[in-house]
């Protein structure tokens, strides 16, 4: 019975060196090319009239870039003129404004991305062993919002709230 036990903790303990790296393993694994690394671009027109075309400006943007964002909101319904690349749209100044009244932490992203990097090697480290192979939404679990409790709650306060699917 000893002797079982030890090699089930010595087993354990091997299998606990796999080659899983984090919570979620995105890798594909394959030899193959990366088809989201392909980036479409529009096509080239000449225009009716060469004196209609703008001066020219480095770094500026051309017409036949990608605008991922700029076409999602157009697909979805959305006017993309309002997507502006790395601003603010004018209709938001007030809402940046107001938020950022107490100050703006410039190192914000990467504070947030180490402390998550710590949080994530911590739950890797801290079991997971028997917990098969995507621990992603365990380790997250009790970060998570529960929506139906969100949504009871809105609901006694006289919110009105959009119907949900029943619980599972």
């Amino acid at each position: 019975m000893a002797r079982t036990i030890i090699a089930i903790i010595a087993l354990s303990a091997v299998a606990a060196c796999g080659g899983d790296r984090g919570l979620r393993n995105l890798q594909s694994g394959g030899d193959g090319p990366d088809e989201f690394a392909v980036m479409p671009v529009a096509p080239l027109e000449m225009p009716d009239s060469l004196s209609t075309l703008p001066a020219p400006t480095p770094g500026g943007v051309n017409r036949t870039d990608p605008n991922p964002v700029g076409e999602a909101v157009a697909v979805l319904g959305g006017n993309p003129g309002a997507a502006v690349a790395g601003g603010v749209p004018a209709r938001d100044s007030a809402l940046v404004t107001y938020a950022s009244r107490n100050g703006v932490d410039p190192a914000i992203r990467a504070d947030l991305a180490a402390a998550d990097e710590r949080f994530r090697n911590r739950r890797a480290r801290m079991g997971g062993l028997f917990s098969g192979r995507d621990r992603y939404f365990r380790a997250y679990a009790n970060q998570a919002l529960d929506a139906y409790a969100e949504l009871a709650r809105f609901r006694e306060g006289g919110v009105a709230v959009p119907s949900a699917p029943p619980v599972e």
